[in-house]
């Protein structure tokens, strides 16, 4: 969307991808440089219309309908980011990554050492690449919607439009996307398939880096496993699936339960590592995603993605004799994932209400539609459960 100061009138067709968006997302998501205060008062004025009808921010827009913009509007300080320039190598980076891509979606092989996304010390990221994928001028940036790990491998999938990555998202949200994970762990677990049920926390002393099990004020994190196959007593592959979506939650479970994942110093410490030639590296990849696709991607029904694993990690795999044939990533069976917690209902109801604040004109915003308005005459009055220390179940 172009981001320099309209001079004329534009009109412009809602996609699909915007259908049933509310008419200031739609600004915020293709004009975002016109604030929130503006789009209101051009509401309020008449000078924004939907098929030819005044439009309230708040009402929902079909697609196909004519939106008609006024000229000018644009705040300087909110001017969209400019495209990012990557060198070819890595554009041919961020390409070699992709598993499969449609209308809605990229989906990428993450390899490790890799970040998600950037911080304080971290300059190359999956996040950063992205503009390999932004062709022409007016494309949008595709956006993640969920991450991995720095060390952990696998499927990440990002969305290549706003409309998509908020489809995405509240799947994420609402639990119904199905991920398996592969892991070698340190020992063989004595339940072959069963369900880890241990509440997280952020571990005190650790600046928030570091999760631990908190039986009393930790958030529920619920994670299925199955032994796919072992060699002798010194380490099992598993097939791992989250049900909650918590920092860190597969790591610090099979931790808990007495069985790091090979190469996890962080919280295995020294006996997370195998003697002999087996990699130091973290042995956790992502090897499956199946999630509902959105209409209008070109897929009928679900994105069913699968990431060959990295070459640290098949070779673990060669040496210690296991056979990838033997699993095929499919989600365990079983309920489907647990119901939110009275705790995590009100935290995700705090988070709703927090964007719909976001949504209101600021106080300098409010103050000028105040002005602007026209003043009004005064009126008179009138499967098995393990949880880490206890028995099994």
């Amino acid at each position: 969307m172009e981001a320099k100061a309209a001079t004329q009138v534009r009109q412009f067709t809602v996609a699909e991808d915007d259908d049933g968006i509310r008419l200031d997302r739609w600004f915020k998501r293709h004009l975002p440089e016109v604030p929130f205060g503006t789009v209101s008062k051009w509401a309020r004025t008449g000078q924004v219309r939907v098929d030819g009808a005044r439009a309230k921010p708040e009402d929902r827009l079909a697609k196909g309908q004519v939106l008609r913009v006024p000229p000018g509007g644009d705040a300087p300080h909110r001017k969209t980011k400019p495209k990012r320039e990557l060198s070819e190598e890595e554009i041919s980076e961020a390409r070699d990554m992709v598993i499969l891509e449609n209308k809605a979606a990229i989906v990428l092989n993450k390899p490790p050492g890799l970040a998600t996304q950037g911080g304080t010390k971290t300059t190359r990221h999956v996040d950063g690449l992205l503009d390999a994928f932004v062709e022409g001028e007016d494309d949008p940036r595709p956006r993640l919607v969920h991450r991995l790990d720095k060390d952990t491998s696998g499927v990440l999938l990002v969305a290549k439009t706003a409309g998509s990555a908020a489809f995405f998202s509240k799947r994420f949200a609402g639990r119904s996307a199905r991920k398996v994970y592969w892991a070698l762990v340190v020992g063989v677990p004595d339940v072959k398939e069963g369900t880890i049920d241990a509440p997280l926390a952020k571990q005190p002393g650790t600046g928030g880096e570091k999760m631990h099990v908190d039986m009393e004020n930790g958030q529920r994190a619920v994670t299925r496993y199955r032994v796919v196959d072992k060699a002798g007593q010194k380490t099992a592959w598993l097939e791992l699936e989250p049900l909650t979506g918590r920092t860190h939650q597969l790591r610090v479970h099979c931790e808990a339960i007495g069985h790091p994942i090979v190469g996890d110093g962080k919280y295995g410490g020294q006996d997370a590592f195998l003697t002999g030639s087996i990699s130091r590296k973290m042995h956790l990849h992502a090897r499956r995603l199946i999630i509902d696709a959105p209409a209008g991607s070109g897929i009928d029904g679900k994105i069913d993605a699968t990431a060959e694993l990295p070459e640290h990690f098949a070779g673990s795999m060669e040496q210690l004799g296991f056979d990838l044939a033997l699993s095929d990533a499919e989600p365990l069976k079983g309920d489907g994932p647990p119901e939110k917690t009275k705790a995590e209902k009100k935290q995700a109801a705090r988070q709703h209400a927090k964007q719909a604040r976001k949504a209101k004109p600021s106080r300098r915003g409010r103050g000028e539609a105040k002005k602007a308005a026209p003043k009004k005459p005064m009126a008179g009055k009138t499967g098995p459960t393990r949880k880490p220390g206890g028995k099994k179940r």
